[in-house]
């Protein structure tokens, strides 16, 4: 016959009172080791992958004259304020330019999603609207903006080219936010609406109140991303004249025939680029967790 655990004074989930661990501790210890294990081998790889890279291009032949033409001490010290000082302007543009983008995406979208018969031709030119500037790349916008506007010589019509520059790229990222404020607000329960209404709210308190909350919340990481390339995008205004990082760190560069100063260039906007996407990762992980213990419940 089989023993029984019980009269010989086992117990099978552990006894606690003895001193033994639990199940529990003992399944929360082997998840810790488990964890360390991965940190370790993950470090371990990180430092032989990018140790190999570093160590293929510090032995290269080339290696001298690249990190004389890239990465020149004297250069960076000597061209970095003043490419420092055109940042600036880049984050002005981008913030001004940002808000138009939100505004009137949300304006887009909007109009997008009525179905008002009255309203046809106004969700006509959305449409047109939204399918030329996606279809258009942005450089020839602001070529076209930029250029073209002041050519005009119409009265009431702005002529200063960063003025002309910035409603183009407002216009080109507008059409692609409004189609993401648009995904947001479909991705939004029908049946949330017909309780909202059902409750006695109307179609415009409905949506202010109901949908568009959610459907915002919903899509913060895909705009967080296209800010990321606006943030990017807004160096393009430097081919109309305007005079930002990225275009004075160009006329360093060919001032003095090296290319360090593009360098200080890139790595302020590194400085604004990366965190802006750790901080989509940190959303996506947020809404992912919210998800998982909504499915749990």
């Amino acid at each position: 016959m089989r023993p029984d655990p019980q009269r010989a004074g086992e117990d099978p989930a552990g006894d606690a009172s003895a001193g033994g661990p639990t199940r529990q501790e003992v399944r929360a210890d082997a998840k810790r080791r488990r964890a360390t294990r991965d940190r370790l081998v993950a470090f371990v790889a990180a430092v032989v992958v990018l140790g190999g890279l570093a160590a293929v291009v510090l032995t290269s032949p080339g290696w001298p004259s690249v990190k004389e033409l890239f990465f020149n001490r004297q250069q960076f010290s000597e061209h970095f304020p003043d490419v420092l000082g055109g940042f600036w302007l880049d984050i002005k543009l981008f913030v001004v330019i940002e808000i138009g983008v939100l505004l009137l995406g949300l304006l887009l979208a909007l109009i997008r999603i009525t179905r008002l018969p009255v309203l046809f031709p106004l969700r006509l030119l959305a449409t047109v609207f939204i399918d030329v500037f996606r279809g258009v790349p942005t450089v020839l916008l602001v070529y076209l903006f930029g250029f073209g506007i002041p050519a005009l010589e119409l009265s009431g019509l702005p002529t200063d080219p960063m003025i002309c520059g910035g409603i183009a790229l407002c216009f080109s990222y507008s059409a692609y936010v409004s189609e993401v404020y648009r995904s947001g607000i479909d991705s939004v329960h029908p049946a949330q609406r017909s309780a909202s209404l059902a409750l006695g709210l109307s179609e415009s308190q409905t949506l202010r109140h109901v949908v568009l909350p959610q459907a915002v919340r919903r899509v913060i990481p895909p705009l967080l991303n296209d800010f990321i390339a606006l943030q990017k995008d807004v160096a393009l205004l430097g081919i109309v004249g305007v005079i930002e990082a990225f275009r004075l760190a160009q006329i360093a560069a060919a001032e003095q025939f090296n290319y360090t100063p593009l360098l200080a260039a890139a790595l302020l906007y590194l400085c604004v680029t990366i965190p802006m996407a750790r901080g989509v990762d940190v959303l996506q992980k947020r809404r992912a967790r919210r998800q998982n213990a909504a499915g749990a419940a």
